[in-house]
């Protein structure tokens, strides 16, 4: 199983065999032929990386991926989804607390940090709204894929950015 590299003949022929099951397969557990399809490729990608050291079991290989597969991206889902309810909570929460002027400040303060935290990498604010939305540092690490004592300094350097660019927009609001 040492040759199965994308372009080989071994690894196009194991494709083109496992392709269509693994696909129908992540089909039936996400309910989502785009996703699936994504998933698929994932599939594939572990397999060209990491191919089982006997050919034989490619079919128990690939079946047992592809479940590890689906499980987590369904988990990522939770995830954000259980983010997502934080976040709406929280804002709803400021709402209920503020008068109508504090609220239109508010609310423009927070679509100037939005604008701002929409500059930042990806992973910087993904980090910056986890910790603000109240997730652990290992549920941060966990969900932007570090490791747990790269936690803090990964948020220090994420809102030190946020920081250096709102000062950038000499907005006169203050942090």
């Amino acid at each position: 199983m040492d040759n199965l590299a994308p372009e080989s003949e071994a690894f196009r022929a194991v494709f083109l065999e496992y392709y269509p099951g693994v696909r129908r397969k992540l089909i039936a557990l996400v309910k989502d032929e785009a996703t699936a399809e994504d998933l698929a490729q994932e599939v594939f990608l572990r397999l060209y990386r990491n191919p089982p050291d006997d050919p034989r079991v490619i079919g128990a290989w690939l079946h047992r991926v592809l479940t590890r597969i689906a499980y987590d991206n369904t988990d990522r889902l939770v995830r954000q989804r259980k983010l997502q309810e934080k976040e709406e909570q929280y804002f709803d929460r400021q709402r209920t607390w503020e008068s109508g002027e504090e609220a239109l400040v508010r609310s423009e303060e927070r679509e100037q940090i939005n604008e701002l935290l929409g500059e930042l990498p990806e992973r910087d604010r993904q980090a910056l709204m986890l910790r603000y939305s109240g997730y652990s540092y290992a549920e941060i690490a966990e969900e932007v894929r570090v490791s747990p004592p790269r936690v803090g300094s990964l948020l220090s350097r994420a809102a030190d950015k946020l920081r250096k660019r709102a000062a950038g927009k000499s907005s006169g609001w203050e942090w």
